[in-house]
């Protein structure tokens, strides 16, 4: 990101655009009362169960020009507060703006934005609130959801959106801008094996046993190279959940239907918002039932 809280770059190289990217970091103990609770916990006792969000700023909702809303994170909805209305689950949003599937390992690891930038240590879990409260700065995403996981029997549904913000460092900090064969290469490896390292340890470290959905991102523009690119990506993404048991909520077919309509444009579509590559109201709909459309009854 040019700022630390700006507009993501989109540009991938010859090979390879997520369309998620996120801000900057997260919260800590210390901005504990900061930090909302979660988003439907007024209704949890006639919810029937919990809805774990993990991933980075499209499931958190964010809007990179949303910057006079940053105090408060009950401004930001994304799809898990969707598909939490949608089936009377209390929703637990553990997203970050700017996580990379390092960072969810290892909080110190290098992020894009959620515990730190290239240009700083200060990220948006620093900065602001998120939708629920970590233990510390140094507690990872990872950490939180096995911590989750292993104390609330009433989860009922995981959903993990991760690997757009790997891209971004990727095209900030190669030569190629991320366009190099080898790069790319080196790339997908690192994602699809911290994915399937996540998701792993959900099963294994957790003990969870219900439902993993993960959801895959959508193109900003499907009719170029870059949207082409970003259809393989996800795809080895899907193919890792797939082998690690989780489910796939194609968030890349989704868009495409309606993006096809107006020349595979996705913000010309009314799915993406104006210079910026998070999802709009619409957007962030489709992804809602992307999910709803594979989770068990």
């Amino acid at each position: 990101m040019g700022s630390r809280l700006g507009r993501m770059v989109v540009a991938l190289g010859a090979a390879v655009v997520l369309t998620t990217s996120c801000s900057s970091d997260g919260e800590s103990s210390d901005s504990a009362g900061a930090a909302s609770a979660p988003a439907s916990s007024s209704a949890a006792e006639e919810s029937r169960g919990a809805y774990l969000a993990l991933g980075d700023s499209v499931p958190f909702g964010f809007r990179g020009g949303a910057t006079a809303e940053f105090s408060d994170a009950d401004n930001f909805v994304g799809y898990p507060e969707l598909v939490g209305e949608e089936l009377s689950l209390e929703v637990l949003n553990a997203a970050c703006p700017g996580e990379t599937t390092e960072s969810f390992l290892d909080a110190t690891a290098q992020s894009n934005g959620c515990q730190n930038t290239l240009q700083s240590d200060v990220g948006y879990r620093k900065a602001y609130p998120v939708h629920v409260q970590y233990d510390s700065f140094d507690q990872s995403q990872l950490d939180f959801a096995v911590d989750t996981l292993t104390e609330n029997d009433d989860v009922e549904l995981v959903t993990l959106q991760i690997g757009a913000n790997d891209v971004f460092l990727c095209q900030q900090t190669t030569p190629s801008r991320c366009s190099d064969p080898a790069n790319l290469q080196a790339l997908a490896q690192s994602v699809q094996a911290n994915v399937e390292t996540i998701l792993s340890t959900l099963r294994d470290e957790a003990g969870y046993d219900g439902q993993v959905v993960v959801v895959t991102y959508y193109a900003l523009n499907y009719s170029d190279a870059f949207g082409a690119a970003t259809g393989a990506l996800v795809g080895g993404i899907a193919q890792i959940a797939a082998a690690s048991g989780a489910d796939v909520a194609d968030g890349y077919e989704a868009f495409r239907a309606q993006a096809g309509e107006v020349g595979g444009d996705s913000t010309a579509a009314g799915l993406v918002l104006p210079n910026d590559v998070h999802p709009t109201e619409e957007g962030q709909r489709l992804l809602a039932e992307a999910v709803l459309a594979v989770v068990e009854d």
